[in-house]
């Protein structure tokens, strides 16, 4: 069993309680809009990430970080990417990928909404963990934690970090 921390929107801002959260995770993965590279510095020396850059992300995060992430965990293929879309809803960029890597988990970040929903026409998960920094319209910080076996997602959890403006 592989257990993940899943976190997107950090903006500059990582919230300590994150750590906590993900005490327990074998690795952590970030979809994008890291911004300050010591957010990117703090969670490499804290657990095995894999991560993309988004579209706030300057050329030292593009530098050190894909577009996209595609690979195959604990029997599951993934694709993480930061803009992407939804179920219905994909750019055209993420539409070709779907379809030509054919992932069973795709996961985005970028509109600062929590979303988990099937795509049952591709037999895809969609996640997209909302945003946990301070910056944004979204009212809730979230970040999502799960396992991988035997190429199933098992025991998802939402995690509410607390209201936006409301850091602890």
């Amino acid at each position: 069993m592989m257990r993940i921390g899943l976190l997107s929107d950090t903006h500059s801002y990582l919230d300590p309680k994150i750590l906590d959260h993900f005490a327990d995770c074998d690795e952590v993965w970030h979809a994008g809009d890291v911004g300050d590279p010591a957010v990117l510095n703090t969670l490499e020396a804290y657990k095995p990430i894999r991560a993309v850059y988004g579209n706030i992300d300057d050329t030292v995060i593009r530098q050190r970080l894909p577009l996209n992430e595609a690979f195959t965990v604990a029997g599951l293929p993934v694709l993480i990417t930061h803009i992407g879309g939804y179920p219905g809803r994909y750019t055209s960029r993420v539409r070709s990928l779907l379809d030509d890597l054919r992932p069973r988990l795709y996961i985005c970040g970028h509109s600062h909404i929590l979303k988990v929903m099937m795509d049952k026409q591709r037999g895809i998960l969609h996640i997209n963990p909302g945003a946990c920094g301070r910056h944004g319209f979204h009212r809730m910080r979230t970040v999502v934690r799960f396992a991988i076996e035997g190429g199933r997602i098992e025991n998802l959890e939402v995690i509410e970090l607390g209201l936006r403006g409301q850091i602890d």
